[in-house]
């Protein structure tokens, strides 16, 4: 059997999260000892691991309580787990697609600030010197008159 502070070694988890794991149900065979403290047995230590591998992926904390019920209840929930593992995964895959953007988009900031330091264009990057370059990109920058229909 192994403590809170074992299993935290055994599984690379913080002791905190372990805490809050089993609080949460999510490791239905961890056991306490005469005096409360939790205490967890091999297979106690596998449902960490598996609810590591899902928060990892993204799966909230209500919908990993959902997979191990599921679990708990046997082959007969496959079904139910394989569509939750697919409906995971597709958040998953749309956000790495936002994660792509997030990097094409900060690498044209890269190279327009190389451009920048180069000398090669002026700084567009500062929205406090904006007002000044109004009439440079007076369709790309905030107007008031804009907004008010002046």
């Amino acid at each position: 059997m192994h403590t809170v502070k074992e299993a935290a070694r055994i599984t690379g988890l913080t002791e905190h999260a372990i805490r809050f794991y089993t609080d949460k149900g999510l490791v239905p065979t961890v056991q306490r000892s005469e005096h409360n403290v939790r205490l967890f047995d091999e297979q106690s230590i596998n449902w960490l691991f598996g609810v590591r591998c899902l928060k990892q992926s993204g799966m909230p904390i209500e919908a990993i309580k959902t997979y191990i019920d599921l679990c708990l209840q046997g082959d007969s929930t496959i079904p139910e787990r394989g569509a939750m593992m697919k409906k995971y995964g597709e958040a998953a895959r749309l956000q790495l697609e936002e994660a792509k953007r997030h990097v094409e988009h900060l690498e044209e900031k890269m190279a327009l600030y190389a451009e920048i330091l180069d000398g090669k264009v002026p700084d567009t990057t500062n929205p406090g010197t904006w007002e000044r370059m109004r009439d440079m990109h007076g369709d790309v920058f905030y107007a008031s008159s804009a907004w008010t229909g002046r």
